[in-house]
């Protein structure tokens, strides 16, 4: 008979070559991820899953890679329009071919090319990001993956300034971040007129340190920011009930 850690480990190894695998299966929809620097993860999952939906009708999903936090955001959003922007040109084709691909295709739109680059005098209820984050990191010698991975904080004061010309008056910035960037962006936000109303705090176990912040920036300065917790993992290699509710309506292994 096995031992039951070694089930646990089997069956864990499993879920992680089921990540990694090409062709990604979701409940409603597939993402094939075969051309994509950055493949799907944990960040960009949770991002979709967690963020606040509600009163959001247009989305812009920025540096969408695989396509997979708009068809989520699809998935939530029965009634939206979401966009989707990818510089990434390998990354864009790929993602406007998931978006085709799927049941959401006729309300998904993808841009192939830099935010920066968007020409559009539309106004967003919701814009989303898991950006580019290793500021400070030493040069990728993968060109994609430094693409879609390196940035300075340039990027980020040109993302705020778009969202403070981009957002409805209640619309809302939304970003998946580490915690120290997550604090300067909170900082950097109020030169562009945006303040941070929400954040939760996702750590990878109950009382290990904050690993992530999920921020959400608006117009409004409020007294009080709204915080949550959120913890992945339940022990090792066994997910939280939280991290399975959150992902059971997408991930056939929940």
């Amino acid at each position: 008979m096995y031992d039951a850690a070694v089930i646990l480990q089997q069956t864990f190894q499993k879920f992680y070559l089921w990540l990694m695998a090409s062709i990604f299966r979701f409940k409603q929809f597939e993402v094939d991820q075969s051309n994509c620097a950055m493949k799907i993860n944990t960040d960009g999952v949770l991002l979709a899953s967690l963020v606040d939906t509600k009163g959001a009708k247009r989305v812009l999903d920025v540096g969408t890679g695989t396509g997979v936090i708009a068809l989520m955001l699809a998935q939530r959003l029965i009634d939206s329009h979401i966009e989707a922007v990818e510089i990434d040109a390998l990354a864009a084709e790929m993602a406007s071919r998931n978006f085709s691909n799927s049941i959401f295709g006729s309300r998904l739109v993808l841009h192939a090319k830099s935010f920066q680059q968007l020409r559009t005098g539309e106004h967003y209820d919701l814009i989303v990001s898991n950006p580019p984050f290793y500021t400070d990191s030493l040069h990728n010698p993968d060109a994609r993956k430094k693409l879609a991975r390196h940035s300075d904080l340039d990027f980020f004061r040109e993302l705020l300034h778009f969202a403070s010309l981009h957002l409805t008056s209640g619309g809302k910035l939304v970003l998946i971040l580490p915690t120290q960037l997550a604090e300067t962006l909170t900082a950097l936000a109020i030169d562009h007129g945006l303040h941070c109303t929400a954040e939760i705090q996702i750590r990878s176990f109950d009382g290990d340190p904050v690993i992530r912040k999920i921020v959400t920036f608006g117009r409004l300065q409020i007294t009080a920011i709204d915080q949550a917790e959120f913890v992945i993992y339940q022990s090792k290699g066994v997910y939280s009930e939280s991290y399975k509710n959150a992902l059971a309506p997408y991930f056939l292994a929940f």
